[in-house]
């Protein structure tokens, strides 16, 4: 029997990056997930990483400490700045910056280790709040830059970043999602999520999270505080 290809999937313990490590497992990968405490705001979120990394029987998941909020300078990252609760123009203050960029990054070192040539992770550019890191051009020059810079493709093995929700809209990402058995329940989308997981219902990302479960006719678990 062949062995199953290994990948590394960022697990964020989103939506988003539940749908991409159920769609990793059917592509035939051994996953191996990776989550980041990075000072996030919304720390609830590491807890559904290792929910959603048991319920889809990944090989490993590794949690690491990386702290973006020595950095600050996004609502996610410093209490001092305010979640918004309304949409506007621009890149809101929930960008973190540099930060898919130093997730796939560290994702990359673990695949060479690994023997791994699949990078998977869950960016959206449709339903999503406007971020740089989240755009089809962003992941085309990483994955450039990963056959660049590492010594595998230096030695002629390529390396592959997948996608695959970086043209969907919210409800066709719950769709595909619920068709592989993911459970939704066991995400959290909210950017101020309280400690027991609980979301808020008026940032960016619940705005999307309930429109999507709407659009896709398929109930919304998602506890709120209020």
């Amino acid at each position: 029997m062949n062995e199953q290809p290994k990948a590394v999937v960022l697990l964020s313990g989103g939506l988003d990056s539940a749908t991409v490590l159920a769609i990793a497992r059917e592509r035939g990968f051994a996953c191996h997930a990776l989550s980041f405490d990075y000072g996030q705001r919304h720390a609830a979120e590491l807890n559904a990483a290792r929910r959603l990394a048991s319920a889809l029987g990944v090989v490993e998941h590794k949690v690491l400490p990386l702290s973006l909020d020595a950095i600050g300078g996004s609502a996610l990252t410093d209490q001092a700045i305010a979640v918004p609760e309304e949409g506007g123009e621009g890149i809101p203050v929930t960008y973190v910056p540099a930060r898919n960029t130093v997730f796939l990054s560290l994702a990359l070192g673990w695949a060479e280790v690994l023997g791994a040539r699949d990078l998977f992770v869950g960016v959206n550019a449709v339903d999503y709040s406007g971020y740089p890191d989240c755009r089809p051009e962003f992941i085309a020059a990483f994955e450039q830059l990963a056959n660049l810079a590492t010594r595998a493709g230096v030695e002629g093995e390529r390396f592959r970043v997948h996608a695959p929700l970086i043209e969907m809209r919210k409800a066709e990402i719950i769709r595909t999602g619920s068709r592989l058995g993911v459970d939704y329940g066991l995400t959290i989308s909210c950017y101020q999520a309280d400690a027991e997981g609980r979301a808020c219902g008026r940032c960016d990302s619940c705005r999307f999270r309930a429109q999507g479960f709407a659009e896709a006719g398929v109930p919304d678990p998602t506890p709120y505080q209020d």
